[in-house]
């Protein structure tokens, strides 16, 4: 487990990047959700090490270790994947995005079918411009995406907020989990290893401070610059039925666009756990498709 490494990218701009798992092992491009890092693949570790896969965390442009991106777009993601992959020697490889990471693994599947082998979306974010996009959303998650959208200097504000109460742990920690949908708080109240990496993934979400997140929360509210239907690689989606962050909507809207795909729904789990709970059943799928 490496957790803080970087690569310089042609344009000058450092990637950063951390390994868990299996450093011989099938490799696994993992893209984080919002506001997070490559940290939040902390989660992973145990899993992937158990089933040799080597997974790869990076961060986006303007978090974590990785050099802001003016002027960037979700269709610019997929050649900075690749120069991380051309610098680690990896030639096919899966990527993975979990929450606020699902359109970057998406239009890497999109535009990099000759190296994505497939596509994981785990409980991953769908355009909010599709029909029904919200329903079942929880107002926080409603109310966020929706300035995003529709007024993004209000998001900036809300980013900003959001980054000035990440040297409060305990209080932070806290409402995570009273602000979480009533399976994720029955989940990470038995699992306090859980809300310790997701508040350690958020502080490293602000290391530079708020600008690449604020890019980050403005890209999920314009159209994101590629089709689904164009995806021709297999996409697996793995979802919580009780999932109030994004909703179960978000996942049957995307399995219904995307040609080579499959759903599997999880009837007892939420977000988060969706995201941590069951990874050993998507590595086990990932590696016998």
């Amino acid at each position: 487990m490496t957790d803080s490494q970087t690569i310089t990218l042609s344009d000058g701009r450092k990637l950063g990047y951390a390994e868990y798992g299996d450093t011989g092992g099938s490799p696994i491009l993992y893209f984080h959700g919002f506001p997070g890092s490559r940290i939040e693949a902390r989660l992973t570790n145990d899993a992937a090490s158990a089933r040799n896969v080597r997974l790869i965390a990076v961060d986006r442009p303007g978090i974590g270790l990785s050099d802001f991106q003016p002027k960037r777009r979700i269709v610019d993601w997929p050649r900075d994947v690749s120069q991380l992959a051309d610098q680690l020697g990896i030639d096919g490889f899966v990527v993975m995005g979990a929450s606020g990471g699902g359109p970057y693994a998406a239009v890497c599947a999109r535009a990099l079918p000759d190296r994505v082998t497939s596509a994981v979306l785990l409980a991953g974010s769908g355009p909010l411009r599709a029909p029904n996009a919200m329903k079942g959303m929880s107002v926080q998650n409603r109310a966020l995406f929706s300035v995003a959208r529709w007024a993004p200097p209000l998001g900036d504000l809300v980013v900003w907020a959001l980054a000035r109460t990440a040297g409060d742990r305990d209080r932070l920690m806290s409402q995570m989990i009273r602000s979480s949908s009533p399976a994720d708080r029955r989940f990470l109240e038995q699992r306090p290893d859980v809300v310790e990496v997701m508040y350690d993934s958020f502080v490293e979400a602000f290391r530079q401070g708020s600008r690449g997140a604020r890019q980050d929360l403005s890209l999920y509210g314009r159209p994101w610059g590629f089709r689904l239907d164009k995806i021709t690689v297999p996409v697996a989606l793995w979802q919580g039925d009780k999932d109030a962050n994004v909703p179960p909507a978000m996942a049957r809207y995307m399995a219904r666009k995307i040609p080579d795909s499959f759903a599997t729904f999880l009837p007892d789990d939420g977000h988060i756990g969706c995201m941590a709970n069951h990874l050993d059943e998507v590595f086990d799928a990932v590696l016998s498709a």
